[in-house]
Order: C-alpha cells, then sequence, then structure tokens
C-alpha cells in the first residue's frame, strides 16, 4: 500500500506540474483536446496504456523483480 501511494503521489506531481507552470497554454491545450473525435481520444489513450505496461514491464524484468 506504501508503493501503491507513493506512486499516486507522484503521477499527482507530474499531472500538476503543467497547470502550475503554464495554466493559459494549458487551457489552449484542453480546448484543442475537446474538439478531437471520441475515437482519436480512445486510440491515442490506448497508445500511451500500452506504452506505460511496456515501460512497467520493462522495468520490472530489468530490476528482476518478475
Amino acid at each position: 500500500m506504501e508503493f501503491f501511494l507513493c506512486v499516486l503521489g507522484m503521477v499527482m506531481v507530474v499531472e500538476g506540474l503543467p497547470y502550475f507552470a503554464m495554466p493559459e497554454k494549458m487551457k489552449a491545450f484542453v480546448k484543442l483536446v475537446q474538439q478531437q473525435d471520441d475515437s482519436a481520444l480512445r486510440i491515442f489513450g490506448a497508445i500511451l496504456m500500452l506504452i506505460g505496461l511496456s515501460i512497467l514491464f520493462l522495468a520490472r524484468k530489468g530490476l528482476g523483480y518478475s
């Protein structure tokens, strides 16, 4: 549980950085995302999840946890 909370905290820090550092650009980005088709967003989300899972797999395999 401690590891999960650490990961969750790090995700929140990384997600919050753009909003803190450049709020005006994030507003424009959100407007751009709202204009995209749902299918394009789903494909983008699926690709990001696959990349994330690949990174997790490689990191755990490389560190000898598996």
